[in-house]
């Protein structure tokens, strides 16, 4: 049996489209949980909170908050991935500043925001990384305390998780509380099923 051929790299403009698809997905699922008065895991769980607390948009939120984490990016995965890293966070704060006049939402039904706007970040942050980029945040320190710490990077976005949405019930209630840790499980649950080493070889 022949040796299949490896598969081809992506060129730019795969690259261009599928951080635009990205970020636009995520955009939209933050867009739906904060309509819902939801949160979630990770840097975009943080950015919620921080958004119903100022009213800033959840997305130059994520952009600020993300700044430092570009320093750990470039050490533990490159300034390629540093780089599409950046374009993807400032195309998020540009979406987040666009969607409330491109998508109106008067009315979402909180399970259904929790599960879809959930599982759509998800979608979003698999087509980032399958395109060697991500949202930053607590993802690039994970990855950095395993290459430097050797500490399981699984363990330290679980926790980091379980903390953020714990924090969160300081500015929403408890039903909402568990509608958001449904959220977040929405989310994991496309990256652990979709995002699997060797997977992407050759892209």
């Amino acid at each position: 049996m022949s040796t299949p051929p490896a598969a081809a790299r992506h060129t730019p403009i795969e690259d261009v489209h599928a951080l635009l698809i990205g970020s636009s997905f995520i955009a939209v699922g933050l867009t739906l949980l904060k309509a819902a008065g939801l949160t979630t895991g990770g840097m975009a769980g943080v950015a919620l909170i921080l958004s119903y607390l100022t009213h800033w948009p959840v997305g130059v939120l994520f952009f600020l908050l993300n700044i430092p984490f570009y320093v750990l990016a470039q050490r533990a995965l490159g300034w390629v991935f540093t780089g599409k890293t950046l374009v993807t966070n400032l195309l998020l704060a540009g979406l987040a500043l666009g969607l409330p006049a491109w998508l109106k939402i008067t009315a979402v039904d909180p399970v259904f925001a929790a599960i879809f706007g959930g599982t759509i970040i998800g979608m979003g942050i698999l087509a980032l990384a399958r395109h060697k980029s991500s949202v930053g945040g607590i993802g690039v320190l994970a990855l950095w305390l395993y290459e430097k710490r050797g500490i399981s990077a699984g363990k330290v976005q679980m926790a980091s998780d379980c903390v953020i949405v714990a924090a969160a019930f300081a500015v929403i209630s408890w039903d909402k509380l568990l509608l958001s840790i449904l959220s977040a499980v929405a989310l994991s649950v496309v990256i652990i099923a979709n995002h699997k080493p060797g997977r992407y070889e050759g892209y």
